[in-house]
């Protein structure tokens, strides 16, 4: 993006109602989101992100943005079951729904490339609060993932419920990251948001869960997979011991929550907590603190903690903030949520064809093929050999080969897609 279109697309982002969500309004709004999304990436890779973080926060989007967050995840417990349930709930309503879905992965997606500044951290305000709820939500779902259920790679597209949780496990992800980045800043955070992290939700432990379980790594059939950059990979042995981006991120929101004195002064070390945090020392290893050298610092502190009774918590905050917009969305549709649904499936999730077609054509101008590689984490492969690709079919520009030779080969089956992308 330009810098003029990217601050007229932030300029644009607005709250949206719970009722509006899926119409034409709300989609365009989502265009903006992907677009900004996208740009956000792209120039953090080019470690160019700083355009996009300035207007963030000159146009003070970052409360918008987070106001969105809680409302697709509002949404989508609330609404989306009673739209299931209603008669005239179409099959075709899942293409709008599936978008409502990835609404909400967006939108984290863009908090965890922008929040590793503190001017984003700090421009959050009040909202930082129902952001950190938000985080403690997912990770608390991340914690009681099961892991038998994780490694399926392979989801049929018209399986949505399986879709929709393939992608609230990668949100829980990206909400793991925005909490480690909220945590560098824990000096400068409101003195709510702090109390809300170590005692309300007392965040250390549930950390301390997700060590233990670490549920982007399983085994199957005696070979262990990690989920990294969108896809579980296989492990070879001599990287087993390889700590993941994922696991950095744990330790190192770890370290800031413990070693802070500012959260020492505040956190409650009574028997469980105290119990709960010793389980650290296992995981400690030589190989670990060799590759996080930090972590020396996290084990001298436990090796007091284990034969000291740290000073009870000092209680200097009388009033405490609570989180503001998930209250207020929740008060302002309390009793409404059938009228929502039917309004919904009425106005918003009952397509006709002519307008699938048109938001068809404007997911394709939105995720254009040239911005998606650039996205891709992999270089293409050839769709028949498997080796690194450089050409790609002409007409539908959608398979890739390596060489004349095998485009040929494939020919005969990629011919009826072929048309019909073309």
């Amino acid at each position: 993006l330009l810098p003029a279109e990217a601050e007229a697309l932030v300029r644009a982002l607005q709250g949206s109602e719970l009722r509006d969500i899926g119409g034409q309004g709300w989609l365009r709004q989502h265009e903006y989101v992907e677009k900004l999304n996208m740009h956000g990436v792209l120039s953090a890779s080019a470690g160019q992100e700083q355009l996009l973080t300035e207007l963030l926060v000159t146009h003070a989007k970052i409360p918008v943005l987070i106001g969105e967050l809680i409302s697709v995840e509002i949404w989508k417990h609330k609404i989306f079951p009673l739209l299931c349930r209603l008669k005239d709930f179409k099959p075709r309503s899942t293409f709008p729904i599936y978008v409502v879905l990835h609404h909400e992965a967006s939108i984290i997606n863009l908090l965890e490339t922008v929040f590793f500044y503190k001017e984003i951290c700090e421009s959050a305000e009040d909202s930082i609060l129902d952001l950190i709820d938000y985080c403690h939500r997912k990770l608390t779902l991340l914690a009681a993932r099961s892991t038998k259920a994780q490694a399926a790679d392979s989801i049929p597209p018209q399986e949505l419920q399986k879709q929709a949780e393939m992608m609230e496990f990668e949100i829980s992800l990206k909400a793991l990251s925005v909490l480690r980045f909220i945590t560098d800043q824990v000096d400068s955070l409101p003195l709510s948001a702090l109390t809300r992290m170590l005692n309300t939700h007392n965040l250390p432990c549930l950390l301390v869960e997700l060590v233990e379980h670490c549920p982007w790594s399983c085994w199957e059939a005696g070979k262990l997979k990690k989920f990294e950059n969108g896809t579980w990979h296989l492990v070879p042995p001599d990287d087993q011991v390889k700590m993941t981006k994922l696991d950095g991120q744990v330790w190192l929101a770890l370290l800031n929550l413990l070693l802070s004195p500012e959260c020492q002064r505040k956190y409650r070390f009574d028997g469980f907590n105290k119990s709960q945090l010793l389980k650290l020392r296992t995981f400690l290893t030589d190989v670990l603190i060799d590759q996080l050298p930090n972590l020396v610092e996290m084990q001298r502190f436990l090796s007091c903690l284990a034969v000291s009774e740290p000073a009870p918590p000092k209680k200097d905050l009388i009033l405490e903030q609570v989180p503001a917009i998930w209250d207020h969305i929740f008060k302002k549709n309390s009793g409404k949520w059938e009228a929502i649904a039917k309004h919904q499936v009425k106005h918003a999730f009952s397509p006709t064809e002519e307008e699938l077609k048109l938001q068809a054509r404007r997911w394709a101008q939105t995720y254009s093929l040239d911005m998606l590689e650039a996205l891709a984490p992999d270089k293409p492969r050839c769709r028949v050999c498997g080796v690194e690709a450089t050409k790609r079919c002409s007409r539908c520009r959608n398979e890739w080969y390596c060489t004349r030779a095998c485009q040929v080969q494939h020919w005969q089956k990629h011919k009826p897609a072929c048309n019909l992308m073309a």
